[in-house]
């Protein structure tokens, strides 16, 4: 299986989430392009790599088992340290459109399961999400 870096793992995070529930909505691509640009784990990471690796996940994700092949190398590549990072990135880009889909609530608890979160962590990030995202 091929390897993909720290940055390209959080991406692909943040474009199945997106592309869950069918569409990538204006504000999800924008969710993203704005964590790329301001989360320390982007630090070294070039900006303008951003659409060629969505592209790349996209492409993945179109294979028979795509989903699976994409989470496995999300999985390889991420250090334990940014696993609460990856499921804080899939939160923020499911809330970014005020409307989080079923398919996306499926997809973050795979991650959730994929990425051995423990479900009190899991919540906690849940909650601060959610808290960020009020309205009223």
């Amino acid at each position: 299986m091929n390897t993909i870096s720290h940055q390209s793992a959080l991406i692909y995070v943040m474009v199945v989430v997106s592309a869950s529930d069918g569409a990538m909505s204006e504000r999800e691509l924008k969710t993203i392009g704005t964590i790329v640009k301001s989360l320390p784990a982007f630090r070294e990471f070039e900006e303008h790599r951003l659409l060629p690796v969505a592209q790349e996940c996209a492409a993945i994700l179109q294979e028979p088992d795509g989903i699976d092949a994409v989470l496995g190398l999300v999985k390889g590549a991420l250090p334990e340290h940014l696993r609460e990072t990856a499921y804080w990135v899939a939160l923020e880009v499911a809330l970014s459109d005020s409307r989080v889909m079923l398919e996306e609530i499926r997809v973050v608890e795979t991650l959730r399961r994929f990425l051995g979160l423990d479900k009190l962590v899991a919540a906690a990030l849940e909650r601060g999400a959610r808290a960020r995202y009020q309205v009223q």
